[in-house]
């Protein structure tokens, strides 16, 4: 037991890739105790710690051990209501589902419970539960939880402060990383001028390199994470173009020009569309040139993910100019591949390199369910938000508009929640793509959960059309030292 909440605090710490083989030696022995003996524990607390570490990592472990804590009538027992760090972690499992009904009850069970008993804790304790609630770590960025574990740290066991220690050692080194990664990308985009040619379009890069800082979080990527963060910059700024700077007529030559990716297209463009494409053009090459140097040369892929997602941007300008509101599953199926995602994706598993074979490659292209499902829960989280973005007064519609025109008589508050059980499923989907068996490397099914981990920072926009949430994890990250204190239990 206690070798598993060690990893628990391991990987909450953001610290695991200093532990990996030992940790994967745990595991495969947790695994053999629990495929030879079963899960007879009486321990809720264990046995979903189990089954969730052990599912994360990708090991086949059936849902049904959760049955022992259910009474004859097949419903969780009621006295486990009195147990709140086995329904803390009873919730945290319930969010690796991949679609079973006893996940999903014992996720319903379990957040009504602890919900319920928020108003009868101590100050302390309530803030734990909440944390849970609002974070569990499957869904959430370890190293971007990581002050708010160290504040809510359960236990008294010899070895935290070691980890503690370790901890906030390895957090400067990080933070040190980082900042130098920021300082080459802001130069980078200085150098590029491009804010300078669009007026109109956002210049965030310190934002946009918090992507790559969620999606690869090994410290040891430097490199990866400042060659990602350029393609994602260009994604923002052609969304730009494309939302509040083009005329339509411009938007479809453009769009025509990067589909046959022809320099020569561009001499009737305005002067910041062919400034565009070239920045776009050397981007390419550039990555290209250092994939291939070690691998096969993407750039025949990279090319047609830019291409696909100009023609999404295209089709959404186009229903704008004409007023036309789709179909919500046109919509969705459209602004999928618009969110960016597939993009981002095939840059990253060209860049981490790993299992670059025809196979994967006309796999990746092909837009496959751990990009789709990554990319709807980015669209549908935006069309969520309460804002589009900072200042911009362009507009492509939303999931919820389209649905309200297809359902008249439905509310905003219906559609919104008919979205948020969408977002759900598609987690469930999501996790069935990354945990089960599949063709990717580890580092790129873990690469696409960061994505779909790190769209709540990024879309969950205030009345101010601010991201505070987002704001303080960069503050955190980059500027912050980790608070040190002496660990606190829950259940005493």
């Amino acid at each position: 037991m206690e070798s598993m909440m060690m990893i628990d605090a391991i990987q909450r710490l953001g610290i695991d890739h200093h532990f990996e083989e030992e940790i994967e030696a745990v595991l495969q022995k947790q695994y053999m105790k629990s495929s030879i003996h079963g899960d007879c524990d009486e321990d809720l607390y264990e046995v979903a710690l189990r089954f969730r570490l052990l599912r994360q990592e990708g090991y086949t472990l059936p849902a049904d051990v959760l049955n022992n804590f259910k009474n004859k009538e097949g419903k969780f027992k009621q006295n486990l209501r009195e147990d709140i760090r086995g329904l803390m972690g009873l919730y945290e499992a319930s969010q690796l589902s991949i679609g079973e009904d006893i996940l999903e009850e014992a996720g319903n069970f379990s957040s009504l419970l602890l919900n319920a008993c928020l108003q009868h804790l101590d100050r302390h304790q309530a803030a734990v539960v909440k944390n849970t609630l609002e974070h569990p770590h499957h869904k959430s960025l370890a190293r971007f939880m990581t002050k708010n574990f160290l504040t809510d740290f359960q236990g008294t066991n010899g070895w935290i402060n070691a980890l503690q220690e370790l901890a906030n050692i390895d957090f400067n080194m990080v933070k040190s990383v980082h900042q130098k990664e920021m300082l080459q990308i802001s130069k980078w985009w200085k150098d590029l001028g491009l804010t300078e040619e669009l007026k109109f379009a956002r210049d965030q890069p310190l934002k946009w390199y918090m992507w790559p800082m969620a999606i690869i979080p090994d410290p040891r990527l430097s490199e990866q994470r400042i060659e990602l963060t350029k393609p994602i910059s260009l994604i923002y700024i052609i969304d730009d173009i494309f939302d509040v700077g083009g005329t339509l007529d411009e938007l479809t030559l453009f769009t025509e020009a990067v589909n046959r990716w022809d320099l020569s297209a561009f001499k009737e463009l305005p002067e910041y569309m062919k400034m565009c494409f070239k920045t776009l053009d050397d981007i390419t090459n550039e990555i290209s040139t250092k994939v291939h140097k070690v691998h096969k040369n993407p750039v025949g892929s990279l090319r047609k993910a830019w291409a696909s997602l100009c023609n999404a941007f295209l089709v959404e300008a186009k229903w704008f100019a004409s007023g036309h509101v789709p179909k919500a599953e046109e919509y969705l199926k459209n602004g999928a591949v618009s969110s960016g995602v597939h993009v981002v994706l095939v840059h990253l598993f060209f860049l981490l390199g790993h299992g670059i074979t025809k196979e994967n490659v006309d796999l990746v292209d092909d837009f496959p369910g751990i990009i789709s499902s990554t990319a709807t829960i980015l669209r549908l989280w935006d069309d969520l938000g309460s804002a589009k973005d900072e200042n911009q007064d362009g507009h492509d519609g939303s999931y919820v508009e389209c649905y309200l025109k297809e359902h008249r008589g439905s509310s905003v508050e219906n559609a919104r929640q008919i979205v948020a059980h969408m977002i759900s499923d598609m987690w469930k989907r999501l996790n069935k793509e990354c945990l089960s068996p599949n063709p990717f490397s580890t580092s790129f099914t873990k690469g696409s959960l960061n994505i779909a981990r790190m769209v709540p920072l990024m879309y969950s926009y205030d009345d101010q059309q601010c991201l505070p949430g987002l704001e303080e994890h960069m503050k955190s990250l980059l500027l912050e030292n980790l608070p040190y204190r002496n660990a606190q239990k829950i259940n005493e």
